[in-house]
């Protein structure tokens, strides 16, 4: 081949040549600096709030035992909050009665980013309070629920009374008394103290909707990364009944 074929030659395929090795040059690239840039896990920023689901219900009930006891630990609130500004990873997940003298923090001698806390009166799993337990374990891993009661319910007593004289409340709190229902009406089916039996059966029927969510809480319980359980707090003492496990 002459020397001006052999040139033209390398003219013709130049081109191509030069984009190949710019386009290898900028996958190499991409490649160092999508791993020089990638985002380490973050640690959590409570480690020893990483629990199995047994280990995290014995902190509970242990906490509870300190706060009957009256023997609470001092919370050092100021690191605390440092710690937690960028993140959070409670040990439990707890669904308590909004009724002022329970307080979940308090009973179970927690601190700050201990637990993730839903309060309702009655302290039954509405849609939300489903998704919000669903974000505790999901996005949180939270190892832990406990849907906890308390003896002398309002709620649950103001359910009952409806019931018995067919006459809904005012306002807003007829949907109260319908998610209370079912364990209304199975207590008083049953004969004796109404109150104390429907308040037990408002925490049973509420762990069984919360292990049986679908697909989030329930899978999580069928792979053992979660327990979900039933307490009753007792307004004389603070201690805290377990009544139903899982």
């Amino acid at each position: 081949m002459c020397d001006q074929c052999s040139g033209a030659m390398r003219d013709k395929f130049a081109p191509s040549r030069r984009s190949a090795m710019l386009l290898a040059a900028a996958a190499l690239g991409t490649a160092f600096s999508g791993r020089a840039f990638a985002k380490e896990t973050k640690a959590p920023p409570k480690p020893q709030n990483v629990l199995s689901p047994d280990a995290a219900l014995k902190r509970l009930m242990d906490g509870n035992a300190r706060y009957v006891d009256g023997v609470t630990r001092r919370h050092d609130f100021k690191h605390e909050r440092e710690a937690l500004a960028g993140g959070q990873n409670p040990f439990a997940a707890v669904l308590s009665c909004a009724d002022s003298r329970i307080a979940p923090e308090y009973a179970f001698d927690t601190g700050r980013g201990d637990l993730f806390v839903c309060r309702v009166a009655g302290n039954f799993a509405g849609t939300e309070t489903v998704a919000s337990m669903e974000y505790a374990v999901a996005v949180l891993n939270a190892p832990l629920i406990l849907v906890l009661g308390h003896d002398a319910c309002g709620a649950v007593d103001a359910t009952l009374k409806a019931l018995k004289d067919d006459k809904p409340p005012p306002g807003h709190i007829p949907s109260l008394v319908d998610a209370i229902a079912p364990a209304a009406k199975s207590a008083m089916q049953q004969g004796g103290d109404a109150l104390d039996k429907a308040i037990r059966q408002n925490v049973i029927d509420n762990v069984a909707k919360l292990k049986t969510a679908a697909p989030i809480l329930n899978g999580a319980v069928e792979q053992g990364k979660l327990k979900i359980a039933g307490g009753i707090y007792r307004l004389s003492t603070g201690t805290v009944d377990l009544i139903a496990q899982g």
